[in-house]
C-alpha cells in the first residue's frame, strides 16, 4: 500500500479514509489516478482532464470508497461482484464490507503488477467476477470456477476463520489471502495452462490434467509428502498442480505487497527496485524484512506474521509467477539470462516494462 497524503493539508492518509481526519475534507480513492482525491459536498471529484466522478453507490452497504463514473453508479471494483447477500440477509451484510475492502486492495495491486482485471460485465466468457455469499442460511465453499470466484463471507469473522485454520492445520488464513489465492486460478485459466507457458508450468507444479477429485481424496486421506517442505510453500500446494500455482500466486502477491509498503513507509535500507529478479528479492530483502516482522510479532506476543519457509524449487515456481503477467512488467519477471537473440531482445523489453513498472510505483 502507497503511504497517502490528503491533498488539502498534507496530512497522512490511509487506503480506505473516507474523510481527513485532520482537516475533516472528505475523501474517495481514484483507481484511475491511483490516489485518494478530495470529493465536494456532493460526493463529486473533477479529474485533471475535465472529467465528473462520484462517489460509489456503495459506499454505505458495502464501506466502499471509491469513485465511480456515474452518479449513483458502483466503482469498478464493486461492479466485479456478481452475486451479495440479500437486503433482509442482516448477519450476511455486516460480514460484507471486510470482504469488499479484501477485494479492492487485490485490484489495486493486480493493477500495478500488470495484471489485467475484465469483469464479467465485459466479457461473460472470460472475465472475472465475485459471488460473496452469505452461509447463513446454505453452505458455501471457497473456490474458483470458469471465472467466477466465490468467497464465504462467514470468514470475514476472526473467531470463524480461527476455528477453520485450526480444524485444517493451516500456518495462515486471512481474507484477503483467500482473494489473492483464489484469482490465482483465474489468471492460471486465463493466461498459462492453455497458452505457450504450459510447457514450463508442467516443469514446476506437474500436469494439471491429473484427476482434481482424486487428488483432493488422496490429500485429505494421506496428507503430504514427507519431503513437501522442500518443494512446495505450503502442504495444500501438494495437493494438486492448480493448487500449487495458486498458492504460489498468492505468496507472490503477499511478498511484492508487504515490500512495497515496507519501502513506502521507510522499513527498507535498500530499494526494491535494486533487484532483477524475484530470487534475489526474496533472498536479498523478503527474508530478511519477514525475518524481522516476525520477531515483532512475537514481541507483541503475535504468531508469526509470515509463516512459511521458501525454499529454493519454490523460488523457481514464484519467478514463474512473475513472468504470467502480459508484458512481463511485474517485479522480476525478466528472471534468468536468455541464451537466444530474440530472448534477449525480450528480455530487455521486459526489463524495460518492469523499470517503468517500478518507478510507477514510487511515484
Amino acid at each position: 500500500m502507497r503511504a497517502f497524503r490528503c491533498r488539502v493539508c498534507d496530512s497522512p492518509l490511509f487506503f480506505e479514509n473516507s474523510v481527513c481526519v485532520s482537516c475533516g475534507t472528505p475523501l474517495a480513492f481514484s483507481r484511475e489516478e491511483r490516489a485518494i482525491v478530495p470529493v465536494d459536498d456532493q460526493g463529486r471529484y473533477v479529474d485533471a482532464g475535465g472529467m465528473l466522478w462520484y462517489v460509489c453507490a456503495n459506499r454505505e452497504v458495502a464501506a466502499c470508497t471509491w469513485l465511480a463514473r456515474a452518479e449513483g453508479g458502483q466503482c469498478s471494483a464493486c461492479e466485479l461482484t456478481r452475486t451479495r447477500p440479500a437486503d433482509d440477509d442482516t448477519v450476511g451484510l455486516a460480514q460484507l464490507p471486510v470482504a469488499e475492502a479484501a477485494k479492492r486492495h487485490l485490484v489495486v495491486e493486480l493493477d500495478a503488477l500488470g495484471f489485467p482485471v475484465i469483469g464479467k460485465h465485459e466479457d461473460a466468457v472470460n472475465g472475472l467476477a465475485f459471488d460473496l455469499l452469505s452461509s447463513v442460511d446454505e453452505s458455501v465453499v471457497i473456490g474458483h470456477a470458469d471465472g467466477v470466484v466465490t468467497i464465504d463471507l462467514a470468514e470475514s469473522a476472526d473467531d470463524r476463520r480461527e476455528k477453520v485454520r485450526v480444524e485444517l492445520d493451516e500456518p495462515y488464513r486471512t481474507m484477503l489471502g483467500h482473494f489473492r489465492h483464489e484469482v490465482g486460478h483465474y489468471y492460471d485459466w486465463q493466461l498459462v495452462t492453455d497458452g505457450p507457458l504450459r510447457e514450463r508450468y508442467r516443469e514446476l507444479f506437474g500436469d494439471e490434467t491429473a484427476g482434481y477429485q482424486a487428488a483432493i481424496d488422496r490429500h485429505y486421506a494421506e496428507g503430504p509428502p514427507a519431503d513437501w517442505r522442500e518443494h512446495y510453500i505450503s502442504a495444500y500446494a501438494t495437493m494438486h498442480p492448480f493448487e500449487d500455482f495458486a498458492e504460489c500466486f498468492a505468496h507472490y502477491l503477499h511478498i511484492c505487497d508487504t515490500v512495497d509498503t515496507a519501502a513506502e513507509q521507510g522499513l527498507l535500507t535498500v530499494s526494491p527496485a535494486a533487484f532483477s529478479s524475484v530470487r534475489d528479492l526474496v533472498v536479498g530483502v523478503w527474508v530478511p524484512l519477514s525475518t524481522a516482522l516476525n520477531q515483532i510479532n512475537r514481541s507483541m506476543g503475535k504468531d508469526d506474521l509470515y509463516p512459511f519457509v521458501i525454499p529454493a524449487a519454490v523460488l523457481d515456481k514464484l519467478a514463474f509467477v512473475a513472468s504470467v503477467v502480459p508484458g512481463s512488467s511485474a517485479p522480476g519477471a525478466s528472471g534468468a539470462q536468455p541464451t537466444h537473440a530474440e530472448d534477449v531482445r525480450s528480455a530487455n523489453r521486459a526489463e524495460s516494462r518492469r523499470r517503468g513498472f517500478l518507478r510507477r510505483l514510487r511515484g
